[in-house]
């Protein structure tokens, strides 16, 4: 195990710009034999052989862990999630290029180790394909999830041109498969002009709850993320964060933008309301496609905000829990 903040140790943390990249300059690790005892795990996911429009989400996993700041108190809930969280950075699952189903394969043995281990795994994709593998692993160890979907999309598609395995089908696919029940099953933020009517009457065959942009406009985020919480209830549950949820004023670097989303401000509130309230086993964030590594990389830096409040609502549930 190595820790990046040793060589600053007589400062209590280190700039963001030097030393070993890893989340927030948590301790890092390969060996799945190092997780014992901690509470959540980071792992990246550099893929993005199945987007259906920008490539690019493959640099995300090493720009948000650039963009991490040190830790510290979240000032609106007074809560350290790294001083009540044991985290650790678990690298990079061993993707290769142009071939899914091998980086699917590693993907899910990659979360599976971690939640052999544990901890809750957090991880930093990819394209929002990534979800299923990671998915597949948490419903090994926990069974049937729920879920809390933050997206513009709802990916419940069939195919995507023709294709089967995509970052527009998942979800279907896990709910096919039994690994996640639609029943626990709620998105946020749908707008645009996809899907159409057989995805949507597909959705309500099996009680899917989809909440629009304009719920979130007409009704507020709390009022919204209360409904999902509702919908969704208890049991082990998953998070997936897609970035275009956003507006493109929030997130330049994105695969599939569309204008008339949400703030950044609603989903970080949202984020943390989900992980704060429900029992999450596990997380993403993806379709970050990051301009440079740094924290000047707007895209970047709200993926790793996303991810920093839901380690906050993680920690938040752990005090009432």
């Amino acid at each position: 195990m190595i820790d990046p903040l040793e060589r600053w140790a007589q400062y209590g943390e280190k700039p963001d710009y030097a030393g070993l990249l890893s989340f927030s300059g948590t301790s890092y690790t390969q060996d799945p034999g190092e997780l014992a005892g901690f509470d959540v795990a980071i792992v990246g996911a550099p893929m993005d052989d199945l987007v259906s429009d920008r490539p690019g989400a493959r640099l995300a996993p090493r720009a948000i862990r650039a963009a991490s700041a040190p830790p510290g108190p979240h000032l609106e809930a007074n809560v350290d999630a790294f001083a009540e969280l044991r985290v650790i950075d678990f690298g990079d699952a061993p993707v290769i290029p142009a071939d899914p189903e091998r980086s699917h394969a590693a993907i899910e043995a990659t979360v599976g180790q971690v939640l052999a281990a544990g901890a809750i795994p957090v991880v930093l994709g990819g394209d929002h394909s990534i979800t299923e593998p990671s998915v597949r692993a948490v419903a090994a160890a926990h069974g049937p999830v729920g879920m809390v979907h933050f997206d513009t999309h709802t990916d419940t598609g069939t195919e995507v041109f023709g294709v089967e395995r995509s970052h527009g089908t998942f979800i279907r696919r896990l709910v096919d498969a039994g690994q996640l029940d639609p029943r626990r099953y709620a998105q946020i933020g749908l707008r645009g002009y996809w899907p159409g009517e057989r995805e949507f009457a597909w959705q309500a065959e099996r009680g899917i709850t989809s909440l629009f942009a304009h719920d979130v406009r007409d009704l507020g985020i709390r009022e919204v993320v209360r409904r999902a919480v509702a919908a969704v209830g208890p049991g082990p549950t998953y998070l997936t964060v897609d970035v275009d949820v956003l507006d493109p004023a929030f997130i330049p670097g994105t695969g599939t933008p569309e204008p008339g989303g949400m703030t950044a401000s609603e989903l970080l509130l949202g984020v943390r309301t989900v992980a704060a309230e429900l029992e999450l086993v596990g997380a993403d964030v993806v379709e970050v496609i990051p301009s440079g590594v740094g924290t000047a990389d707007a895209s970047a830096l709200v993926a790793e905000r996303v991810v920093r409040e839901a380690l906050t609502g993680i920690a938040l549930h752990r005090r009432t829990s």
